[in-house]
């Protein structure tokens, strides 16, 4: 007759092992235009719901570690309101409280799809998310948890691309990956809806980003991830089944990184 001890342990060897992925550590930057779907503003359930459908397949299907950093577009610019004749400072310190509530978002949806996930920000707001420690975030990763930074860096001024390069290079994740949305695949010569001459590229490097000017992330994250020789991947994070192939090894997008040397 068998024993509760024979039965979990069966069950655990029923487990499926995870796939061994492309890099260990990622650092996932998302807009936040992509929270509200085909909505002008706000945040779109449904959106929500494939974001974080999409991560957490990844992280049952692959052996990595997932941190995110959210952008707070859907609900309100600090260049928005310093164009209305607000302090500029002041209007991005707006902005980051719209990250933390996308990052509560978030977070819900994944721990709704059994998930465990940390929000931690750059102000502190101790009720609802823990404080930005590095130590701390990076112990949540390697227990398994993903790690959602909100709040940018905490400073006005700064975009939550340059926070997202910041985060990656604190966590000491291998790559950012910059996931779009509303259709864009990776990096144009121009843009694909205004020049239809304009060809997608698969990989370029952070001096041609900044000297040609593709709008890929602002010049201080493209030089954040230069100096720390941080891999930018740029692609459709909507399009289902993407972030999987990523991180199976498939060219996917378009990757920022050194020039290789031959």
């Amino acid at each position: 007759m068998s024993t509760s001890a024979d039965a979990a342990g069966a069950g655990a060897a029923a487990a499926p092992a995870l796939r061994p992925a492309r890099w260990r550590r990622v650092l996932l930057k998302l807009s936040g235009e992509a929270f509200a779907g085909n909505s002008e503003g706000g945040i779109d359930g449904d959106t929500v719901r494939r974001i974080a459908a999409g991560i957490a397949e990844a992280r049952g299907l692959f052996d990595i570690e997932v941190a995110v950093v959210v952008g707070g577009g859907n609900l309100w610019r600090g260049t928005q309101g310093a164009g209305a004749g607000m302090d500029r400072a002041q209007a991005d310190y707006m902005g980051m409280l719209a990250t933390v509530m996308n990052a509560l978002a978030l977070q819900d949806t994944l721990e709704r799809l059994g998930r465990p996930t940390r929000v931690q920000t750059a102000i502190h707001m101790a009720q609802i998310a823990e404080p930005y420690i590095r130590r701390r975030a990076i112990r949540h990763l390697e227990k398994g948890r993903v790690v959602i930074f909100a709040g940018g860096t905490g400073n006005p001024f700064f975009t939550t691309d340059t926070t997202a390069a910041l985060r990656a290079a604190e966590v000491e994740a291998e790559v950012v990956l910059k996931g779009t949305h509303g259709g864009v695949d990776g990096i144009y010569t121009a843009d694909p809806g205004v020049d239809p001459d304009a060809v997608r590229l698969e990989r370029v490097t952070y001096l041609e980003v900044l000297n040609r000017g593709l709008e890929v992330m602002d010049s201080t994250a493209i030089t954040l991830c230069m100096d720390n020789r941080l891999p930018i991947v740029v692609f459709n994070l909507m399009q289902p089944g993407n972030l999987q192939s990523l991180l199976d090894g498939s060219q996917v997008g378009t990757l920022v990184a050194q020039e290789e040397r031959h």
